[in-house]
């Protein structure tokens, strides 16, 4: 039977160190979270941008604020969640340097991979958003906008900061944990919860709670709904094919338990 590479820890020393790689992990935000909170206007600003781009060609068009505090506490919810992004890879690793001594190499091998994914998919579920759902989105719901007609006044848009950064950040993390599924789901395969053949046949299903969760997450326009239930369909059919891939390995790796069985 395989060992793990450190030796077995009392309870009270595995306490300690979790304390210790929690520490650690705190000081990390905290430190990350002040120097975003300064950078914070920055932040916003690339944040703005997807609407900036629809408004090039405009003049005096801005975003308002209508609370004296109302922009402080914007910047302050905008410095958390840039720091939680950028240190996520030091929490991430905090919680790997924990865990890792009481695993074996093989089930160290087998995590690692998905401890990696994790944040590159959750970024590529962001940038897809920022780069490709916003700008049609933000279009979209500018398009609503009323030249005044006689006798009447003018319709313009004037976001509150507040309401566009709740928006945007909305959606930003709906299409960030998307994009996790196949991460899901390939780790439910890997541990026998769930098989490619039962993925294959719950196809439907899959499909409906993808349109279901795109009403829920998005705004209530279609082009929103339809550039998220798109995604999450397509990387549902990428987690059949990895759970196809993953039950293939565990069928390899028990043959070969087998043969060393029965050779000895």
């Amino acid at each position: 039977m395989a060992a793990t590479d450190d030796k077995a820890m009392p309870l009270l020393d595995h306490l300690t160190e979790l304390r210790r790689r929690l520490i650690y992990s705190v000081v990390a935000f905290v430190g990350v979270f002040l120097v975003c909170f300064y950078f914070a206007n920055p932040f916003f600003n690339f944040l703005v941008a997807p609407l900036a781009g629809i408004w090039e060609d405009a003049e005096q068009r801005r975003l308002i604020f209508t609370a004296l505090h109302e922009k402080f506490f914007t910047n302050i919810k905008v410095a958390f969640f840039a720091a939680a992004f950028i240190s996520f890879p030091i929490v991430a690793n905090q919680l790997w340097m924990f865990v890792a001594p009481g695993l074996y190499k093989q089930e160290k091998r087998a995590f690692l991979p998905f401890l990696i994914a994790t944040p590159v998919l959750f970024f590529a579920g962001g940038a897809f958003v920022y780069y490709i759902v916003m700008p049609v989105a933000w279009t979209f719901f500018a398009s609503f906008e009323q030249l005044a007609a006689p006798g009447g006044i003018a319709i313009e848009l004037e976001p509150k900061v507040n309401e566009y950064l709740s928006l945007s950040m909305r959606l930003i993390f709906a299409f960030g944990l998307s994009f996790e599924l196949p991460v899901a789901l390939t780790l439910l395969a890997k541990v026998g919860m769930v098989t490619p053949e039962g993925l294959a046949k719950k196809r439907r299903y899959a499909i409906v709670l993808a349109f279901v969760a795109a009403a829920v997450l998005t705004p209530p326009d279609p082009i929103s709904q339809l550039t998220l239930a798109i995604p999450i369909i397509l990387l549902y059919e990428v987690s059949i094919w990895c759970a196809r891939l993953m039950q293939r390995q565990r069928a390899a790796a028990e043959a070969a338990e087998e043969a060393a069985s029965a050779a000895e």
